[in-house]
C-alpha cells in the first residue's frame, strides 16, 4: 500500500501552521505546502475541498480532511496519526 498524499494549506505568519508542519516533519513524511497568504487559486481550492474551513492550516491526508493544527495534534495524542499517515 502506498503512503497517502499530504497537503497542507498555510499562511506565512501563522504559528499554528508552523506547529503542524513541525509535527508532520517529525514523522518523517513529505507534504505539499500551499501558501495562501495572498489568496488566489490555491485558497479557492482549499475552500472547495473543505467548504467550512476559514482558518489555516488546513490539512488533508489522502482523502481525509484532518482539519487544523489542533486536530492534527489530537490525532497524535490519540495514537491515530501514524496509521493515517501510513495509509
Amino acid at each position: 500500500m502506498s503512503k497517502p498524499k499530504i497537503d497542507i494549506y498555510t499562511k506565512f505568519t501563522c504559528p499554528f501552521c508552523v506547529r503542524a508542519k513541525r509535527l508532520l516533519s517529525s514523522k518523517g513524511v513529505e507534504f505539499n505546502e500551499f501558501d495562501i497568504s495572498m489568496g488566489g487559486p490555491k485558497r479557492d481550492e482549499m475552500t472547495e475541498r473543505a467548504p467550512d474551513a476559514r482558518t489555516v492550516p488546513q490539512i488533508f491526508i489522502g482523502d481525509t480532511h484532518v482539519g487544523g493544527s489542533d486536530e492534527l495534534a489530537a490525532l497524535e495524542r490519540a495514537g491515530e496519526l501514524d496509521a493515517l499517515l501510513a495509509g
